[in-house]
Order: C-alpha cells, then sequence, then structure tokens
C-alpha cells in the first residue's frame, strides 16, 4: 500500500523536532498523528507537556507548539503493506524536505527520532545525505512508543523521553 506522510505541525520557532517514520493505518485512516489507541505517544506529550489523549487533537498540537515541540515523520511517501515500520519497502522510501524545514525553522536545536525505525531512515535520508544540515543539531534516538514496541517497560520509555525532552517543557505543569 502506497502511504503519504502528513505536512510538519510547526511553529517557526521549534526548537525540538520529533521524528516518526511513516504514520501508521490509524493515523493515516485519522489523518493525525499518533492515532493508534495503544501507542504512547500522546500520554506522553500529556505527561511532559499537558498535552495528553483527553484534549483534542487540535489542541494538543497547539500545546507542543506552544512549547516549542513540532511534530513530523522522515518519509513522505513508501510502500507498506499494514503499520509496522518493518515493512517499509526500502526502496519506495521518499525522504522528506528536511533542508527546507531547517530554513523556516532556524531555532531548532534539537531531533529526537520516535524509534529504531525512524533513526535509520534519518539516518539514510538526511545525516549521509547531507550531514551540515544537522551539524550544529543534538539527535536524539528515543525509544519507540508504538505498541509493537512491546519489549521495554513503558516507566523505561517515559524515562527517556522525560529526560530528552525535559529542556523543552518551560514548566508546563504536567506531572
Amino acid at each position: 500500500m502506497h502511504c503519504e506522510s502528513f505536512p510538519p505541525a510547526a511553529r517557526a520557532d521549534a526548537r525540538v523536532l520529533i521524528l516518526g517514520s511513516m504514520p501508521g493505518q490509524a493515523s493515516l485512516r485519522a489523518q493525525q498523528y499518533y492515532a493508534h489507541p495503544r501507542n504512547l505517544f500522546w500520554p506522553f506529550m500529556g505527561e511532559l507537556f499537558g498535552a495528553g489523549p483527553a484534549l483534542p487533537y487540535a489542541a494538543r498540537l497547539a500545546r507542543l507548539q506552544e512549547h516549542g515541540v513540532a511534530v513530523w515523520d522522515v518519509l513522505a511517501a513508501c510502500v507498506r503493506p499494514g503499520s509496522l515500520d518493518g515493512h517499509i519497502a526500502r526502496d519506495s522510501e521518499v525522504g522528506n524536505d528536511f533542508a527546507a524545514f531547517r530554513r523556516r525553522h532556524r531555532r531548532l536545536e534539537c531531533v529526537c527520532l520516535n524509534g529504531g525505525k525512524a533513526a535509520e531512515a534519518f539516518a539514510r535520508h538526511v545525516v549521509r545525505a547531507a550531514p551540515a544540515l544537522v551539524a550544529d543539531l543534538r539527535v536524539q534516538t528515543l525509544p519507540s512508543t508504538s505498541p509493537a514496541n512491546a519489549g521495554q517497560p513503558r516507566d523505561a520509555k517515559l524515562k527517556a523521553w522525560r529526560e530528552a525532552l525535559a529542556p523543552y517543557s518551560r514548566g508546563s505543569g504536567a506531572a
């Protein structure tokens, strides 16, 4: 199945960019990042920024953007049966235009990659293709929030996300 990503959810003042690989089927159907009900992304964003799943989707994105957090995907398009990143046909991958994103988001300091597959795709489509684009950024791979990543306890995943995003929480008051 041919899949296409969404535009970035970002304001011009974004300081951190969270990149997934490609939205899963639930997200593509809903036209929302991380729409699968068992994905931990929005529960984590709730704990870190007060942008939890109880809020309407637009309000969650706005809350993240208030904290300088942008959300996007490494890939603009690919062929993938189902939702698993491991099923993405590598020769079908089309990377998003990270260079254009950097030109529009000059305050960017950090890229957080949501899982190993996002990190692999980022290495192929951005780091190797244009290393100067990331030379001044902190790039960090975090545990995938996908329900397919069941091998690591939730608390360990949240701890890694909290440590990576703490500089951007700006006293959100979230627990």
